[in-house]
């Protein structure tokens, strides 16, 4: 396997069931993962990813499938993406789980298998999903061991939720408190983990024995560090990522997660305040370095669609440039405004947004270079342009460094026009002709090394402007 992980990898999530269908479009007959072209693998190697998140790879049941297609609320929003909604674009939640085996509408059981190792060929890596808290209503479990499942007040097989939810209505509720359970939960695992490379955890924190708890009332042993320990036995470089939210992404963290939804970082940036933007990249470096940036997901409302175009450019450099993994979005790279429900097999028809296609060409450029997949990552100071001038605040700049190679990002983040200089953190600039050029625009400058040490490089940017300035000595 001719695989390398940076320090700071990109992993793209992608839909296997819409996927199949873009692909099958005017072909007129059925596709599997078989037929996803080699060049569509080959082009996110080349934009620098490193994993691709197949969503949706499992089996799931008629049962779940059926309460997608009756519920009217969730009816209403696959409407308002599909106008022309047919029934065969409804196939159940893909967090419904019957079994972890490949869907058979993806292809025969080893086609999973070819699909993985036509990653590595590209130097890719495979990620699939574990969903702990639930299953499908027919899932086989629900006949054989039903003991493994919390019963409500009535007696009944409980829907799974979370402490703050009603439920979700094709699932079954796991009882974390039973040992037996736990056991079977882990040798699910095991199996899951020799079919790829690593895991997204979905809604991991609600196995967490203090959410079980609040959700259920009821106890239970951790689970998360024998499971997590259970699978590196064998697979001591399998990776764990966790779905996670109410700020216990630490906690998760603690139990042997390698990274963790930064779901506080995607709020702050949506928020539009360069303050609490800088205050979040302040937190201790292991935690930087294993949350997972995101403007978008399955989950998530797209980026096109929550941020204004010039702030979505301008929150695209800090989440992408920042120290962690970088979590892109099918559809994401093009400008995609319409989220597709998870329940849904087909995505609505838009045209691609060209300028966000080259922006993000842009980016991915930067992606590549070492500094930013392997490099060290340091805030830097923004100080006022002049005294009485506040618009300094509204900066976020910060160095990267890795082989000789030297850059500055700084993103203005905020709506209005501001100024400020940036003291460069290297000393060894002093007595150099300095050139930086920016990588995403047309700025390129010639300055004193002296100059750009204190008082620093000067910035007078518009709102939400951004640089990727390359530093280098004339």
């Amino acid at each position: 396997m001719n695989t390398y992980t940076p320090r700071h990898p990109s992993l793209y999530e992608v839909n296997a069931r819409v996927l199949l269908r873009r692909l099958a479009r005017g072909t007129g007959h059925r596709l599997t993962l078989d037929d996803i072209p080699d060049s569509w693998l080959a082009g996110l190697a080349e934009c620098g990813i490193s994993w691709v998140y197949l969503m949706g790879a499992w089996e799931t049941g008629e049962a779940g499938r059926r309460v997608s297609g009756s519920n009217e609320q969730w009816l209403r929003g696959y409407r308002d993406v599909l106008p022309d909604l047919r029934e065969e674009d409804i196939c159940g939640s893909p967090f419904a789980v019957s079994g972890y085996s490949l869907h058979p509408g993806l292809g025969d059981p080893e086609a999973l298998v070819r699909f993985r190792e036509r990653l590595h060929g590209e130097g890719l890596l495979l990620m699939l999903d574990f969903v702990p808290n639930h299953t499908a209503p027919d899932h086989p479990w629900v006949l054989n061991h039903p003991d493994y499942y919390v019963r409500d007040t009535d007696g009944n097989l409980a829907h799974g939720r979370d402490p703050y939810s009603g439920g979700w209505p094709d699932t079954l509720q796991l009882d974390y408190g039973s040992p037996a359970l736990q056991d079977a939960m882990i040798v699910e695992l095991q199996k899951i983990a020799g079919q790829c490379d690593g895991l997204r955890c979905d809604m991991a924190m609600l196995v967490l024995p203090e959410v079980f708890y609040r959700t259920w009332g009821r106890e239970m042993e951790p689970f998360w560090p024998r499971a997590i320990d259970s699978v590196r036995d064998e697979r001591p470089a399998f990776t764990f990522m966790a779905e996670v939210y109410w700020d216990l992404e630490w906690t998760l963290q603690q139990q042997g997660f390698d990274y963790t939804y930064d779901k506080r970082f995607y709020d702050r940036l949506r928020n539009g305040a360069a303050g609490p933007v800088r205050d979040h990249l302040r937190a201790d470096s292991e935690y930087r370095d294993k949350s997972v940036r995101f403007l978008e997901n399955h989950d998530e409302d797209r980026a096109a669609a929550v941020f204004p175009p010039e702030q979505h450019r301008a929150a695209a450099v800090l989440a992408f440039l920042s120290p962690g993994l970088r979590f892109f979005h099918r559809g994401q790279f093009s400008g995609r405004q319409k989220k597709t429900p998870v329940h849904l097999c087909r995505e609505p028809e838009e045209p691609a947004d060209p300028s966000i296609e080259e922006f993000y060409r842009q980016l991915a450029a930067c992606l590549r270079l070492p500094a930013f997949r392997d490099g060290e990552w340091q805030l830097l100071d923004c100080t006022p342009a002049w005294e009485g001038n506040p618009s300094h605040d509204g900066y976020v700049a910060f160095a990267r460094e890795r082989e000789g190679g030297r850059y500055i990002v700084a993103v203005n983040y905020a709506p209005d026009r501001g100024q400020c200089y940036v003291p460069l953190p290297w000393g060894d600039l002093a007595g150099k002709a300095i050139r930086l050029r920016d990588l995403i625009g047309e700025a390129a400058y010639d300055r004193d090394g002296e100059g750009l040490l204190s008082p620093g490089l000067y910035l007078d940017i518009p709102g939400w402007g951004r640089h990727i300035f390359e530093v280098a000595g004339e």
